[in-house]
């Protein structure tokens, strides 16, 4: 038996009036999950622990199958085991975003911010506006890594794990509640914008009528994680497939491979028939006996507040990456079964991440018909209920 994971993230979201109550998720036109559900148990889980805050790293943990009260120790340092940072136990990581604050003559501390990920800026341009934040900020205590598109990383030498906001859940807020209340870290944000706005790519962006990334924004501060081998845990070869660093540092710290998709890159228009064939070829070719494939772009649609193009996200997952894969492994002849489902919800009211339950839907290729019914929150919310989300990964590998 074969196992997979397809994991979109954010993509749960509430009734929506423009849809006539439904959810981007009930709304969109997904041919192949309507064909599983009737071969699929189907329900709710909890995947963010009550009192814990509603973050991909938090609910991706639960996914993978370990408990992040126990294993939680921030999200920045999942990142930096992606990225390559070796954290010595007296370090603390942060997220450094690259933001978009509002293009106005008021002080830094009254702009509000209106992008947290600067108009999904590219790793290049990224790349060389970090450089120059670094060159002029960076020094013994505090050093700047590059991650992947607006998602960067700040490594604090005997740093406190401090109290900080995502820039995703304060959008079109002013900035000054926000920041950090650690000065050094608020005035490297301060700075960074006089660094940043004229800077020759920023204003290259405005042109173009593109956001500037013309501040950095820390948050997701964490200590060196402890993570245990999924394969010991699970008796199972196991390869990630994402584009972001958060979840390639998840694989990292359980000792499972990454398999990186050329033009794969967390947005709308990410390479999914590669992720697809990528994830098939590790099943029937490489050896892996479960693979997780992550797919970003409904939670950057979430972020965005679009409604289209969340449910344009979906109906690309439905079409782009489950049939294909489907496709894959019932022409190899391979018994397997696959679990779809969202990390947490991000909607697109709130434009952030929320702590609700989410709809889960587990396909086995082996099953007899199940019931007539489809994947989504309504239908999913009169099946069984997953109190623990960690324990899910239990009931796939049941059978």
């Amino acid at each position: 038996m074969k196992y997979i994971v397809i994991l979109g993230d954010g993509m749960a979201d509430e009734p929506i009036a423009e849809l006539q109550g439904k959810t981007p998720l009930e709304a969109a036109d997904t041919p192949v999950l309507d064909e599983l559900a009737p071969k699929s148990q189907i329900g709710m889980t909890r995947t963010v622990p009550e009192g814990m805050s509603p973050g991909s790293d938090t609910a991706n943990l639960s996914v993978m199958g370990y408990n992040p009260r126990k294993y939680y120790t921030g999200r920045s340092p999942l990142e930096a085991l992606s990225i390559g940072v070796d954290m010595k136990e007296t370090d603390v990581a942060l997220r450094c975003n690259l933001v978009t604050v509002s293009d106005d003559a008021l002080p830094y501390e009254e702009k509000i911010i209106l992008d947290h990920s600067s108009g999904e800026i590219s790793t290049q341009d990224a790349a060389v506006l970090l450089a120059a934040v670094g060159e002029a900020l960076a020094n013994e205590e505090f050093s700047f890594y590059v991650g992947t598109s607006y998602r960067h990383l700040l490594i604090w030498d005997h740093g406190k794990v401090v109290e900080l906001t995502a820039p995703h859940d304060v959008l079109g807020q002013t900035i000054g509640q926000h920041l950090p209340k650690e000065e050094a870290l608020r005035e490297m944000m301060k700075k960074s914008h006089e660094i940043l706005d004229q800077h020759p790519i920023n204003q290259e962006r405005r042109k173009m009528g593109l956001n500037p990334a013309n501040s950095i924004w820390f948050w997701g501060a964490g200590t060196k994680p402890m993570l245990s081998s999924f394969e010991r845990k699970n008796h199972l070869k196991g390869a990630m497939i994402s584009a972001v660093d958060l979840l390639k540092g998840i694989a990292v710290g359980a000792g499972m491979h990454n398999i990186e998709v050329e033009g794969a890159n967390g947005t709308l228009h990410t390479n999914y028939e590669g992720k697809a064939k990528a994830a098939v070829d590790a099943l029937t070719k490489e050896g892996y006996d479960f693979v997780y494939v992550h797919v970003e772009a409904p939670d950057e649609m979430g972020h965005q507040g679009s409604l289209e193009r969340k449910q344009k996200a979906i109906e690309f997952l439905d079409g782009r990456i489950i049939g294909p894969v489907k496709k894959g492994l019932d022409e190899a002849g391979e018994d397997y079964r696959m679990l779809v489902m969202p990390d947490h919800p991000t909607p697109v009211r709130v434009r952030t991440h929320t702590s609700d339950p989410v709809p889960y839907l587990l396909y086995d290729s082996t099953a007899p018909l199940e019931k007539q019914w489809h994947y989504n929150e309504r239908e999913a919310a009169e099946g069984r209920f997953v109190e623990n989300g960690y324990a899910l990964l239990d009931v796939l590998f049941s059978k």
